[in-house]
């Protein structure tokens, strides 16, 4: 029994890539924001069983401002690192029965322009290639003709490899799958089709779409790319995706958050959890004495300033007294004037 995560579109992409009939919600492509939806699905072929992850991002690329299409899908990815590494924070973990929610796999849709890959894309891809695993796909690859899809699949690479958008490869290290693992990097990106309908094709049924000049065949290698993807995805290297996962994207994760919490393993004397702890208190106590004396001061300042003003008014009545008083005396003296 094994699990995986992965961001896609679901309709009706992950009907052919498992060769099932999932229910699905049809959302519309006026939402004012990119929304993040998540679907469970227990699947079993023979004896094994697969718990898949389904995350859709709903509203992805349809408003007019673009430029932070792909924050949610970021924030996203995060927050399922977090939750695993706060699982792996506490004192009694259990991570052999934890829910790993992390996305392990972004099958990233291409629009078949034919020509290019738009701005937008790899803005995305930038942002998500420290994330998790990317793995391109030319969608609605029958509208392209076949020498056009060639020249649109090395021109992908190309705009991928110059902007420095990092991709999932398969590896090639283990002897039993490197051979096909580097024809399947070759051929990288897949360029697939959807369908849900199934169509008569001599004497059989297939599941495809129909055309005035023929049948687009989902599981003809020669038509769509859908087998081969399945295959490296289920059935060879979804425990490396896993793998990868967990030892280059959220370890680079994980550090970066420990960092931000003070914890460090550079130099001869590691930082244990409680001497940052203790730091950290030791600062905040330091901070809170250090407010308390600004405001100390600041009360002193002003009753001083205050005393000086009560003292300089005081000093202004003393002065208007003694005038008037003098005022009095002369007006006195005058009046005591002595008749003849």
């Amino acid at each position: 029994s094994s699990g995986i995560n992965a961001e896609w579109p679901l309709r009706p992409g992950m009907d052919c890539l498992f060769k099932a009939n999932f229910d699905d919600t049809v959302h519309t492509h006026k939402s004012p924001g990119v929304e993040i939806s998540q679907h469970i699905y227990n699947l079993k072929e023979g004896n094994v069983k697969l718990r898949l992850a389904i995350v859709d991002s709903v509203g992805y690329g349809d408003q007019i401002n673009k430029e932070n299409s792909f924050k949610p899908l970021v924030d996203y990815i995060d927050e399922q690192f977090e939750n695993y590494l706060q699982e792996e924070l506490k004192i009694k973990r259990d991570l052999v029965t934890f829910h790993d929610s992390r996305i392990h796999v972004c099958l990233y849709f291409v629009v078949p322009t034919g020509h290019s890959i738009r701005s937008l894309d790899l803005m995305t891809m930038k942002a998500l290639d420290k994330k998790c695993n990317i793995i391109p796909i030319i969608a609605k690859s029958d509208t392209v003709s076949k020498s056009e899809l060639d020249t649109f699949k090395a021109n992908i690479m190309a705009e991928l490899k110059s902007n420095d958008v990092e991709i999932y490869t398969f590896p090639v290290d283990d002897e039993t799958v490197s051979e096909v693992n580097h024809e399947m990097n070759e051929m990288m990106p897949f360029a697939v089709v959807g369908s849900r309908e199934d169509v008569k094709v001599g004497e059989g049924i297939v599941r495809g779409r129909e055309y005035p000049w023929g049948v687009v065949e989902i599981e003809n290698e020669l038509h769509c790319d859908f087998v081969k993807l399945r295959e490296m995805l289920i059935r060879t290297n979804m425990e490396d995706l896993r793998e990868v996962t967990h030892r280059k994207h959220y370890e680079l994760y994980r550090r970066g958050k420990l960092k931000q919490m003070g914890i460090s393993d550079d130099g001869a004397h590691p930082i244990s959890l409680q001497e940052t702890y203790e730091q950290k208190r030791t600062e905040h106590l330091e901070e809170l004495q250090k407010i308390e004396n600004d405001m100390r001061q600041k009360f002193v300042n002003k009753v001083r300033e205050k005393d000086l003003e009560l003292k300089r008014n005081e000093k202004e009545l003393n002065a208007k007294y003694e005038s008037l008083k003098k005022e009095k005396s002369t007006d006195c003296d005058s009046a005591l004037i002595p008749l003849l």
